[in-house]
């Protein structure tokens, strides 16, 4: 299958992973980027709602991005299509992310719309969500990703 824009349709599905959540890149992640205590102790964390450490949801963010890239890059025909990304939004955090969780992802094309502009790309909007182990979402967000079309012959 080719992944131009014009190849997609609304509805298709794409699944990633699994991410393992290793507690040293938890830690590290943390003491360089999100430094609240929550994310760095666990005795600090056992005294939230958290109940023990958990991942920063921006290092959440960060290793959903991760696998979906390598996805990307193992599908023949993905990333040639990509011309990057122009947002997200309705990120939530659903779930605390916590060491030694597997996550898995999945993506829903929930709209497509063709550039005025410029006629040699494609805007889609993807639904993302990412669920562990126990099958509970953690994560979801809506992307805005640009594609290139098709070429004309």
């Amino acid at each position: 299958m080719d992944y131009y824009w014009d190849d997609l349709n609304v509805g298709f599905i794409d699944q990633f992973g699994p991410i393992s959540v290793d507690r040293e890149e938890v830690l590290a992640f943390a003491e360089r980027y999100d430094p609240q205590p929550f994310h760095l102790s666990d005795e600090a964390a056992a005294l939230t709602h958290f109940g023990k450490l958990a991942a920063s949801g921006w290092h959440t963010c960060s290793m959903m991005m991760g696998a979906m890239v390598r996805h990307w890059q193992a599908t023949p025909g993905w990333q040639e299509g990509s011309l990057g990304a122009m947002g997200i939004d309705e990120l939530r955090w659903r779930k605390p992310v916590f060491p030694e969780d597997t996550l898995h992802g999945k993506s829903e094309l929930i709209e497509k719309i063709a550039s005025r502009s410029r006629p040699e790309m494609g805007i889609v909007k993807f639904r993302t969500s990412l669920t562990n182990q126990h099958g509970e979402e953690v994560l979801s967000l809506v992307s805005t990703a640009m594609r290139k079309r098709r070429p004309q012959a």
